[in-house]
């Protein structure tokens, strides 16, 4: 079925590492993620964006080259600026190991914890951040509309008494 909001939209996934697998098509859980984060949010118009799933020492490995730190994290987002005037909007990078982990030990779906992740990382392409409290604030506020969205409950009433 065709979706009007990524039809003008190039997505580029790129599934590095088998573990990923266990997730039922997760090209097509991407796909509705952006989708739905796409609606929510969309400061900076484009046509193209990528999204590698992979583990955890390629994302240590950039993690180090790009950000001084070595270790791996759950998502990577790397902004691009236009080339020969396409507006491609970046990267974002997911690792298996510290997604899955995180999961498991918060009790909460596999599949929504990744949609999350897709949500954040696209909203840092959008550059926002959480560097003091009243980003956090925003990007968490559009992160819980676009996951609302989805049908998945705030994440972040987890860390809650």
């Amino acid at each position: 079925m065709p979706n009007p909001i990524l039809d003008d939209i190039e997505i580029d996934i790129d599934i590095r590492d088998t573990r990923w697998d266990v997730v039922d098509d997760l090209s097509a859980l991407a796909r509705t993620v952006l989708s739905t984060a796409i609606t929510q949010y969309c400061e900076r118009p484009f046509t193209e964006i990528s999204l590698l799933f992979t583990n955890n020492g390629q994302v240590r490995d950039l993690n180090r080259t790009y950000r001084g730190k070595d270790k791996p994290t759950n998502v990577l987002s790397f902004p691009t600026e236009a080339t020969l005037g396409i507006p491609i909007l970046g990267d974002v990078v997911l690792a298996f190991e510290v997604i899955e982990g995180e999961a498991r030990v918060g009790g909460i779906a596999l599949e929504d914890h990744i949609a999350h992740l897709l949500i954040h990382g696209y909203l840092h392409l959008q550059g926002l951040g959480h560097e003091n409290d009243g980003d956090a604030e925003f990007m968490e506020t559009h992160e819980i509309k676009a996951l609302a969205g989805l049908g998945i409950t705030n994440p972040y009433d987890r860390d809650k008494p």
